[in-house]
């Protein structure tokens, strides 16, 4: 059976628009979904200030999670845990080696980067699987037009990141290789080939590359995400950046907070 899709939930509106995308995703992947549940312990938890969680115990989060997942189109199982939300999800990523692990995200237009500390960015420094964050706006659908946001620095991908090959082949995805901040576009073509080999993609695969010069990465790639030409974001998470302590202002966490379109982290070396 494949590697399943961990689905995280509280209920709230951008954790279900997160489920139904998993959904549409694992039709592809031919993947059962689990979808879990944490019983947190108070409000300041997996959203901080942001997004307080109404206490449920675990019997009614069982039955809420049954009613949830009784119409999806593909195998789901569900679970409840109780704890810190961090911890309860780095478990079940032990326990399940999922292929993905599926966040909400939900709007935060109107507050400031220091307040909107969501699970995910809690979850980085600790997690090695592949990470899709959906923000509550998304359109649910199946990704054809995908940009690769990549740096200048060289990196190595884990063979969880594969999955990407098992999503993207299938669909005949549009890939964009986004080099912000290197050299010459003639420069960029060759690690925008190698990147789609490390991925496993199909040399067949439309593959375009773009190179910009950017003070501000995160800026270059959110205007990307926010034109229209693309339905989801590729960006890679390298251990080092993710564990320091300027990480809440790191390219990856900008475009986590504020990208329209889905984003699927990879962690790299």
């Amino acid at each position: 059976m494949a590697a399943s899709l961990l689905v995280l939930t509280d209920f709230r509106q951008p954790a279900a628009r997160a489920l139904d995308y998993a959904a549409a995703l694992a039709g592809v992947l031919e993947a059962p979904l689990v979808v879990l549940h944490v019983c947190a312990p108070g409000i300041l938890d997996s959203e901080l200030l942001t997004a307080p969680q109404p206490r449920r115990s675990p019997d009614v989060a069982a039955r809420a999670l049954a009613c949830l997942t009784e119409d999806l189109p593909v195998p789901a199982v569900t679970e409840v845990q109780q704890g810190r939300v961090a911890e309860a999800v780095t478990g079940a990523l032990r326990q399940h080696q999922p292929a993905l692990l599926v966040l909400g995200r939900p709007r935060h237009e109107e507050l400031p980067d220091e307040l909107a500390t969501t699970t995910a960015l809690e979850l980085l420094p600790t997690t090695t699987r592949p990470m899709l964050v959906v923000p509550e706006q998304a359109v649910v659908g199946l990704p054809r037009r995908v940009l690769l946001a990549l740096d200048n620095e060289p990196y190595e991908l884990p063979e969880s990141a594969l999955v990407v090959d098992r999503l993207l082949n299938p669909l005949h995805a549009r890939l964009t290789v986004l080099h912000v901040g290197a050299g010459p576009a003639e420069e960029a073509a060759r690690p925008a080939e190698e990147a789609a080999a490390l991925l496993g993609l199909s040399p067949e695969l439309p593959l375009k590359t773009r190179t910009l010069r950017h003070a501000w990465p995160a800026d270059a790639i959110l205007a990307a995400a926010g034109s229209g030409e693309f339905d989801l974001v590729i960006l890679l998470a390298r251990r080092r950046s993710v564990l320091g302590h300027l990480f809440h202002h790191s390219v990856t966490a900008q475009v986590l907070l504020h990208s329209p379109v889905p984003v699927l982290v990879l962690p790299a070396q």
